[in-house]
């Protein structure tokens, strides 16, 4: 049974704005403090929130960049909350994420709230975010946030610089009651395309550890451009969440200037949400429409028995080999279908 998404994305990932007061050595938007004048005005936005609530329910979470560089923030806040859109809020761990601000959107009831942690020490995470004393802020908002009540996830990169790491971040997440841990398994754009990627076989022993400890209790852990994961978990009889849902496939990506793109990962354009409806894009353009195709994919993901839960990474294949349809290269599983046919070629 395919497990596609053809009416509307489930999840938005909306590029509010680029500038950023952080300098993280992966940022894939190569975030800079200085506003961009072409980022969408108030009223396109709200325009583009309005189509989105006339003809779905999405997840919309406002990010960037950091969002709160945007004047009109919280009246962006505001107007997601009010068309009964589930708003959930990535914000950079700068001065501007006041305990102030956590409490009014505490009030304004978002959905959730996110985080990033690279490192379980000031010396390893500061050094990924580029700005001194960021994981003492970072810990600080955290625990701010899980105080007001707001649903909390962490972000984790994953890379070579940070896999040896993973377990002792994992102590600190759970530690501060974070509610989701997400491990971002890097993909090489942006700035992030000078780090190293962890290997296929090391991306299996550190999925096979998280399965390990996914007990059911907080927090949850995810993973992000990692759908292999969903693989794993079939084979081990665990619970899968997210099936299906990839780049362009119950994902959409919003950029500040109103590209509409599969993930903020798989940098190709299908439409304007400066003058067309993302809806109407997401349904009818030729990317999102032949990215929901899964026998369309080339290689071991075209014929694998695992490709409608998984799929692979979109935006890893795109970024690997130019191809957005090729085989996700982090992936270590050979096909059925694949071995068989070697197999009657050896006879």
């Amino acid at each position: 049974m395919a497990l596609r998404f053809d009416d509307a994305p489930q999840r938005v990932y909306w590029e509010l704005t680029r500038a950023c007061d952080l300098s993280c050595s992966h940022c894939r938007a190569n975030a800079n403090p200085s506003v961009d004048p072409r980022e969408l005005s108030t009223a396109d936005i709200f325009r583009v929130l309005d189509e989105f609530a006339a003809g779905s329910r999405p997840h919309i979470i406002l990010t960037g960049g950091d969002p709160l560089k945007r004047r009109d923030f919280f009246d962006i806040v505001a107007h997601t909350v009010g068309l009964g859109l589930p708003c959930l809020v990535a914000p950079s761990a700068t001065p501007l994420l006041t305990d102030d601000v956590i409490q009014t959107l505490a009030a304004m009831r978002v959905t959730a709230m996110s985080l990033s942690l690279d490192g379980s020490t000031p010396a390893r995470h500061d050094g990924v975010r580029g700005v001194a004393g960021t994981f003492d802020r970072t810990l600080r908002i955290a625990r701010a946030i899980v105080h007001a009540n707001i649903p909390l996830q962490i972000n984790t990169l994953v890379t070579a610089q940070t896999r040896d790491e993973l377990a002792d971040i994992y102590r600190v997440v759970r530690d501060i009651g974070a509610e989701r841990w997400s491990l971002f398994f890097l993909i090489g754009t942006g700035r992030g395309a000078r780090l190293s990627e962890v290997s296929p076989a090391e991306s299996d022993d550190i999925l096979n550890w998280v399965l390990d400890h996914e007990g059911g209790g907080r927090p949850i852990i995810t993973t992000t451009e990692a759908p292999h994961y969903r693989r794993l978990a079939l084979t081990r009889h665990k619970k899968v969440r997210g099936m299906g849902i990839r780049d362009g496939n119950g994902v959409m990506f919003i950029s500040h200037i109103g590209e509409i793109q599969p993930s903020g990962f798989l940098p190709l354009t299908a439409g304007y949400a400066r003058t067309e409806n993302p809806l109407q894009v997401y349904r009818d353009s030729p990317l999102f429409q032949t990215l929901r195709q899964t026998e369309r994919f080339a290689g071991r993901c075209g014929c694998c028995e695992f490709r409608e839960a998984c799929g692979g990474s979109r935006a890893r294949a795109y970024a690997a080999t130019g191809d957005p349809f090729a085989s996700d290269p982090l992936c270590t599983y050979q096909p059925a279908a694949l071995t068989d046919q070697r197999a009657m070629l050896r006879d």
